[in-house]
């Protein structure tokens, strides 16, 4: 009787494990680090040298908006100093003395690179680059929870103390990306710029984006270049599954960083999708209940079936039919229902001295009929699950 109740149960537990599955063959990649990931979930897909410490050039710039974005006021007037102006690299070309919103020089900064501008959102901040890398750093280190990230300023140009990994740019991107502000100027392909002596139209250095190297789906991108970095490259892509976020660091031509980052962003979208833990949604493990705590929790699935598990510490494990884990999410402990269930768990239990033969023919088809609902309940949470919110 007990084998009976316990195949139900490791069945019911395993509802979409099948024999055979496709194995997923990963992009080959050029550039010496390399790292994708959902958008949304913060799941890392793909990875090469994604921990190694690594050189951003201007993809610094990416934290230097979203600091100036959630830290500053956009409306402020910034005064152009005579260190922005004689700045080195690309530029928007601000004068000394002139007055700029700070809004417009995040602008000028992300979408055409400027270093000027970066270092006069730097100073207006905070004054001077001491304090500006202090304080960045604080920032990207207690709010974005970076642990590989260094900065002593504002737009990328090398100093051996100024590095990053691919896999924090990849968390700073989306947390980046979560501000519809940054979003926005992320994705800004070209912009009209009137300056006291500079009267153009800029665009972005992102040839994915501007459309030069095609590719569909592309939402926004930053590129980067000094000769210890070479070339570097972030972008943002999506279609009706998934948003992605691609870093690619270190490659020695501009035609490899766009080749990866394409590999990478059709591996992506190949493979994977993105869903949501209902806020409602219960997961029950060992005699324990456990939910999301109450928030709606993205996740990322592999196309196709996939396991998911859920440990007796409420670890949610999410694997490929290839044993692949794909994500992992801690999941909150539901005191409540526990102590219910053990309560129902001891009303239900038969009297092994009272159970006859019937009654253990009417147990065997009423645990059979609560597997057949259960069964269903499952299959119903991850049909609901496929469909994306």
């Amino acid at each position: 009787m007990r084998k009976l109740v316990l195949s139900m149960l490791l069945i019911c537990s395993f509802p979409n494990t099948i024999a055979s599955a496709d194995v997923i063959t990963e992009p080959e990649i050029i550039s010496e680090a390399a790292v994708l990931t959902d958008s949304e979930s913060g799941t890392i897909l793909y990875e090469k040298n994604a921990k190694k410490k690594m050189f951003p050039a201007s993809l610094t710039k990416i934290a230097t908006a979203i600091y100036a974005i959630e830290k500053g006021d956009l409306s402020e007037i910034v005064t152009i100093s005579k260190d922005a102006m004689e700045v080195d690299g690309t530029r928007v070309y601000l004068e000394e003395g002139e007055e700029v919103p700070l809004k417009k020089l995040v602008q000028g900064m992300l979408i055409n690179s400027g270093n000027d501008a970066a270092w006069a959102i730097a100073e207006h901040l905070d004054q001077n680059m001491d304090n500006y890398s202090e304080n960045l750093n604080s920032f990207l280190k207690e709010e974005v929870h970076l642990k590989n990230t260094h900065f002593v300023n504002p737009h990328g140009l090398h100093d051996e103390n100024h590095y990053t990994t691919a896999a924090d740019l990849a968390k700073l991107t989306n947390y980046a990306l979560k501000n519809e502000t940054f979003k926005e100027i992320f994705g800004t392909k070209e912009l009209k710029w009137s300056g006291k002596s500079w009267e153009t139209t800029i665009f972005t250095h992102h040839r994915m984006l501007k459309g030069e190297v095609p590719f569909k789906g592309v939402t926004g991108g930053k590129t980067g270049f000094v000769n210890e970095a070479k070339q570097t490259l972030a972008t943002s892509a999506e279609n009706e599954s998934i948003k992605l976020t691609a870093i690619v660091l270190k490659a020695d031509f501009k035609r490899d960083i766009y080749q990866d980052t394409k590999n990478l962003l059709n591996f992506g979208f190949r493979n994977y999708e993105t869903s949501a833990l209902s806020s409602t949604e219960v997961f029950p493990a060992e005699g324990k209940t456990f939910t999301t705590g109450g928030k709606n929790v993205p996740i990322t699935l592999p196309r196709g079936s996939y396991n998911e598990n859920v440990t007796s510490t409420g670890k949610l494990i999410i694997e490929d039919d290839n044993g692949k884990v794909i994500q992992t999410l801690q999941l909150v402990e539901d005191k409540e229902d526990e102590v219910v269930s053990s309560r129902l768990q001891q009303e239900e239990e038969p009297k092994k001295e009272t159970t006859g033969y019937y009654g253990k023919i009417g147990l065997t088809l009423f645990l059979f009929a609560v597997f057949i609902l259960l069964l269903r309940k499952n299959l119903k949470a991850r049909a609901r699950r496929r469909r994306r919110v």
